[in-house]
Formats: C-alpha cells, structure tokens, sequence
C-alpha cells in the first residue's frame, strides 16, 4: 500500500516491486488482483499518468518504449502514442529551443542536433522538419 500511496504503478512494476518482499508462500498475483478489483491499481491511470509527465519532453517513440517496458499492453500504448503525436511537432520545437537557440549551420552540427532529438523519442520525419526550417515560427511550420 506505502507504494501506491506514492504514485501510480502498472501491474507488472509493482509485482516486480513486491516480490523482492514476498516468501514463497505469497501469491502476489492474487494481491495485485485484489488492488485491480478495488480500483487501487490500473493500468489506465498509471499510462495516463507517464503520458501527462512525458509529453512535453520527449517524442512518441519513447513514450511508448517506456510504457511498453512497464509491461503496459499494446491497446493503451497505441492510445498513449496516438494521444503524444497530436502535439508531437511543437513539442519537439520547444525541446529543440531549450537546448539549441539558432539553426544547425553545419552538417556536424546538423547531426548533433537530430542525435538529440532522437535520444528524446522524436521520429526523424519531425527532426527534418524541425532542423531544417529551424528559422521558420511554428504557425508556418505546421503549414
């Protein structure tokens, strides 16, 4: 109970959570059953949950590698993916401002700037668009 009075977990985290604690005789699928029946634990929540605190920071791809390694089941995760790239392009502006203030002027630069935005979950069709209409405002580029 102390860990989902913290924050939200996904079925699969907190049993691998809760069998570091368990003995043999423990039925910790039982349990976690029982959380799910009184609405303790969801798996709704807790997607809803990561997408609410990912979207601003990283692209859909990551979102959904991250959801997937929670053990969130392939429906949710199209529905989290789906609900990440509506605002997928702006986010990756914002992203790409924080960190770089002017357009790439060489390739090298170019390519530091798409390997990081990359690491961030971005798919490489918004880096192009991104990079290379870096002085473009971001009405024109959803355009």
């Amino acid at each position: 109970m102390d860990y989902l009075a913290k924050r939200e977990y996904s079925y699969v985290e907190l049993g691998k959570k809760l069998k570091a604690f368990a003995e043999e005789s423990d039925d910790i699928p039982a349990l976690l059953d029982n959380f799910k029946a009184r609405g303790w634990l969801s798996d709704e929540r807790f997607t809803e949950q990561l997408v609410h605190a990912r979207r601003a920071k990283f692209g859909s791809a990551r979102v959904a590698n991250e959801l997937r390694e929670k053990g969130i089941s392939d429906d949710l995760i199209a529905s989290a993916v789906s609900d990440v790239k509506t605002n997928e392009m702006a986010n990756a502006r914002e992203v790409w401002r924080k960190k770089y203030h002017d357009a790439p002027k060489t390739r090298t630069e170019w390519a530091k700037q798409a390997r990081f935005l990359q690491s961030r979950g971005f798919g490489f069709d918004v880096i192009k668009k991104i990079l290379n209409n870096a002085s473009l405002s971001d009405d024109e580029l959803n355009d």
